[in-house]
């Protein structure tokens, strides 16, 4: 765990360290009080996500100074100095706060830096060869590395149930990258990695929110469905409702739409995000799927409208795409942000909204301590 830094924000005394479960209530009153004293434009930039790929980190460092919350990581394989890279950004966020930095390391054809924290199982090779313990202790040795190698949130694991035996694809955005095609079972090793990452207090991000197991299509690719509601309450939650349970600290929404819940993508919708917040009663972030992905641009917006339409669905984190330099990088996220204030501004978006969702970032990787 990080060690504890004190920082001065405004009236307020803090300490923060590295966060390793679903914040207390307690942790995301501070976050809260903290967030409330900053500008609107700095509010908004820790509720997005800057994409960056590791062969070229300028948007890293230009984006924590900025003070954005959230930094994406892509591409094979990292540099040796991507940990130095890494510590350097909380000593020149303004306030000295931890930013959540991710990746999507699942396991087989889906571990972005081999090079830096290993290789292990798909997760549905998981599934069929490995019990709950040694899941558990392969989530934690995967969640060490990650730690060493900088990052502190793994957008992982995933949560759908597809017992097909295929590499993701334009029509399946799931496959190996499912524990398999029971839910209870899947529910079990869900909840094992989760628990492993915890325990390396690495941000456990369980996916896709209400499930893509037998959906019609890779939402990368464009419009897609899961399958109907009725179904989906019956098997697709079953792995999530078992994951908020052994305390997972996040949830990303699908850009699905949800046949009798919701004719909007999940990340973007009301009714979805409120289920989970309150039917599930998951007290943690949540975040989007990448807004850049062809569901959300068949619906004739771009990512920094879609960003808009999320936060105020009561998404806390908008996630962007695989940026093709750092400029661009930079400029979505700038794009995102200016969204956001112009929102807040016109009414669109309250301001104590957006403290919420600035809050629930800021918490997920900060354990805060606040002293009037």
């Amino acid at each position: 765990m990080a060690a504890g830094a004190l920082v001065s924000v405004g009236a307020l005394t803090l300490t923060s360290t590295l966060s390793g479960a679903t914040p207390s209530p307690s942790n995301l009153n501070c976050a809260s009080q903290i967030v409330s004293t900053w500008s609107l434009t700095r509010v908004a930039r820790e509720t997005v996500v800057v994409s960056a790929q590791a062969s070229s980190l300028a948007s890293l460092t230009s984006g924590a100074a900025q003070g954005y919350g959230g930094f994406i990581l892509f591409g094979s394989t990292a540099p040796s100095t991507l940990p130095a890279t890494l510590a350097l950004l909380r000593r020149i966020e303004p306030d000295r706060l931890i930013p959540m930095v991710m990746t999507d390391d699942e396991g087989g054809g889906i571990i972005r830096f081999p090079n830096l924290v290993g290789q292990w199982p798909w997760a549905q090779v998981m599934g069929s060869t490995m019990t709950p313990a040694q899941i558990t202790a392969e989530g934690a040795r995967v969640g060490a590395n990650m730690v060493r190698a900088g990052l502190n949130v793994d957008l992982a694991p995933v949560a759908d149930v597809d017992g097909r035996a295929v590499w993701p694809s334009a029509t399946n955005p799931d496959g190996l990258r499912s524990f398999g095609g029971s839910a209870t079972k899947d529910a079990t090793d869900v909840a094992a990695f989760v628990t492993g990452l915890l325990r390396a207090h690495v941000v456990a991000v369980v996916k896709h929110f209400p499930g893509l197991g037998g959906a019609s299509g890779n939402t990368d690719y464009g419009p897609a469905s899961t399958k109907p509601w009725s179904v989906m309450k019956s098997t697709g939650l079953i792995p999530f409702r078992r994951a908020i349970a052994s305390g997972t600290n996040a949830v990303m929404m699908s850009n699905a739409t949800v046949p009798g819940l919701t004719t909007l993508p999940a990340s973007l919708s009301p009714v979805a995000v409120s289920y989970l917040r309150h039917q599930l009663g998951f007290h943690g972030l949540i975040m989007t799927d990448a807004l850049g992905a062809g569901a959300i641009s068949a619906l004739h917006l771009s990512a920094s409208q879609a960003s808009v339409v999320a936060l105020a669905a009561g998404v806390d984190q908008v996630l962007g795409s695989n940026p093709s330099s750092p400029a661009q990088a930079l400029q979505s996220a700038s794009l995102a942000t200016a969204a956001i204030v112009a929102a807040v501004e016109h009414g669109t978006l309250t301001r104590a909204q957006l403290v919420q969702a600035a809050a629930q970032v800021l918490a997920a990787t900060n354990t805060l301590t606040c002293q009037a």
